[in-house]
């Protein structure tokens, strides 16, 4: 806890920062290791379950593991729906390109041909 006075009127107020405990831990050394900032973020505490039955019936999930597994949900359905549409627009653009050439080439088919002597040299 860090601590600032400020004189007003020959009366100290003191003023108090509080910080998180999170940075409190050293976090060159956990950049140098590969961690995350928060250690309670990522962890097998975070996502294993709370216990486990002897007989191998799953537990009920946590509160926050079932908001987890929710966002999770959502974030994965949002990932496939996007990728759904890049890949629809790849296969329209293909498609898009495919039928310009066709165009072009019925539309230079359809002009009109050279007669005569120059056409018997090709």
């Amino acid at each position: 806890m860090l601590k600032t006075a400020k004189l007003i009127n020959n009366f100290t107020i003191v003023r108090k920062f509080h910080i998180s405990t999170v940075f409190n831990i050293d976090q060159d050394w956990r950049r140098k290791m590969k961690l995350p900032i928060n250690p309670n973020k990522e962890s097998p505490l975070t996502y294993l379950s709370d216990f486990t039955y002897i007989d191998g019936r799953p537990s009920a999930l946590g509160k926050n593991q079932k908001k987890r597994l929710i966002k999770q949900r959502e974030l994965s359905t949002k990932i496939v729906d996007g990728l759904n549409e890049i890949n629809f627009a790849v296969e329209r653009f293909k498609q898009l390109s495919v039928k310009s050439e066709l165009e072009k080439r019925r539309i230079l088919d359809s002009k009109l041909k050279m007669k005569g002597f120059k056409m018997f040299k090709n």
